[in-house]
């Protein structure tokens, strides 16, 4: 299994909080709950037959920037993905804090 990154612009509804996400092609997690969905095997190829919610589960500092680890609530798969400017600051800050 290859680490191919594919591109794709989607735009999505949270299935955690419903948030409407407008994407650019890196997005990967909702901007409002910060939540995730296990859709890829590799980023991108949406192959995952998993489907689970990823849950935020904390948030660490790699190369100067803040990377969020999510938890897949159905399988347990770990995966971290990198915050982006439109993130929820305060999101981020519970997640830091254990809140």
């Amino acid at each position: 299994m290859s680490k191919h990154f594919s591109r794709k612009i989607e735009d999505f509804v949270c299935k955690h909080c419903g948030q409407k996400n407008k994407g650019n092609g890196y997005t990967n997690h909702c901007f409002n709950c910060l939540y995730s969905k296990h859709v890829d095997r590799n980023p991108g190829d949406r192959e995952a037959s998993c489907q689970g919610l990823m849950r935020p589960i904390a948030v660490h500092l790699k190369n100067g920037e803040y990377i969020i680890t999510h938890r897949c609530e159905k399988c347990g798969l770990e995966k971290d993905n990198k915050t982006t400017p439109q993130d929820n600051f305060d999101a981020l800050l519970k997640i830091i804090s254990g809140k």
